[in-house]
C-alpha cells in the first residue's frame, strides 16, 4: 500500500542498533544441504501510516510472532519496524536481532499510539548467532522518510540483508527509487563476495534489484500490493518453496522462500 510520508518535525539523526537478543534455546546447526529459508514482513509499525488503524495493535506483532515460529525461518527480514517490538518478537522466538533506525528530517521517528515502543525502523533476526552488522542511508533520498538498508553476518558466513525503498507515486520518489535500487545492487554484490547472502525486503516496485548472480522471488501471489515484496539469494532458490501467507493486520502479505543448499558451519 502506498504511504504518505511520516510528518514529524524532529531534529537530529541518530542510527539505533539493536544487538544480540539472548536466544530462548540455541539453535543448532542445519545439516549440510538443508535449506536456508527467509520470511519478509512488512508489519506498518510506526502508529502514523495509514495502514496503521488495520494493525489493531497489538495484533500485528502476534500475528508476526506466529508466523515466525511456523515457518521457522533461518532469517526474517522486517520493514516497518518498532525497535522495541522487533526486540519483542526475538525474545518470544529466541531469535538474535539488529536493528537499524530510519529517520525524518534528521532524526529518529519514535513509534506511537501506543509510545514506548521505542523507534521506526528495520530489523534482520537470525537463527544463528551474529557476528557482525552494518547499515547505511542510500545517498539519494526525497524529503519524506529516510530510506536505507541493514546487513548482518552470522557465525555460518552467511549474510543477512533487508531494505525499505521508497515509494514510485511522483516522479521525484520513482527517481530515488531507481537509485536506491541501483545502490542496493551494488550493496549486495559486495556481501555476496564475501560469503552466501540473502535479501528480504520492501521494494515498492516490480523490477529486480538483485545483481544478476543472484535469484529473485517476488509475492506476485499475494493479495495485498502484489510483486512489491522481494527475496534474493545468492544460492540456489528453490521455486517450489515459494509461498504467500495472508496478513490480517497490516497491508502486505508474508513472503517465504528457500534456498537450495546451506552453507555449512565454516
Amino acid at each position: 500500500m502506498r504511504k504518505p510520508a511520516l510528518v514529524l518535525t524532529l531534529a537530529a539523526f541518530t542510527l539505533t542498533a539493536i544487538g544480540h537478543v539472548a536466544a530462548m534455546s540455541s539453535p543448532s546447526a542445519h545439516a549440510s544441504g538443508a535449506a536456508y529459508t527467509v520470511l519478509q514482513m512488512n508489519l506498518c509499525l510506526s502508529g502514523e501510516a495509514d495502514c496503521y488503524g488495520r494493525t489493531a495493535y497489538p495484533s500485528v506483532v502476534e500475528e508476526a510472532t506466529t508466523q515466525v515460529m511456523k515457518q521457522a525461518p533461518s532469517a526474517v527480514t522486517i520493514t516497518e519496524a518498532c525497535s522495541a517490538d522487533a526486540a519483542e518478537i526475538a525474545r518470544r522466538t529466541g531469535y538474535r536481532l539488529r536493528f537499524a533506525a530510519v529517520s525524518y528530517r534528521g532524526a529518529p521517528i519514535p513509534c506511537v499510539d501506543p509510545g514506548g515502543r521505542g523507534v521506526f525502523g528495520l530489523a534482520v533476526l537470525a537463527k544463528d548467532t551474529i557476528t557482525s552488522s552494518h547499515g547505511r542511508a542510500f545517498a539519494i533520498q526525497t524529503r519524506g522518510e529516510q530510506r536505507r538498508w541493514l546487513c548482518a553476518t552470522t557465525v555460518r558466513n552467511v549474510t543477512i540483508c533487508t531494505a525499505h525503498l521508497s515509494t514510485r507515486d511522483s516522479t521525484g520518489q520513482r527517481v530515488a527509487n531507481d537509485g536506491e535500487c541501483r545502490e542496493l545492487h551494488d550493496v549486495l554484490a559486495r556481501r555476496q563476495r564475501g560469503g552466501a547472502t540473502v535479501f528480504g525486503g520492501d521494494m515498492n516496485r516490480q523490477r529486480t534489484c538483485a545483481p544478476a548472480t543472484m535469484s529473485t522471488n517476488r509475492d506476485s501471489a499475494a493479495t495485498q500490493s502484489a510483486g512489491i515484496q522481494h527475496i534474493y539469494s545468492s544460492m540456489p532458490l528453490d521455486r517450489s518453496s515459494l509461498r504467500v501467507a495472508a496478513a490480517t493486520y497490516t497491508d502486505h502479505d508474508f513472503l517465504f522462500a528457500a534456498s537450495n543448499l546451506e552453507p555449512t558451519v565454516g
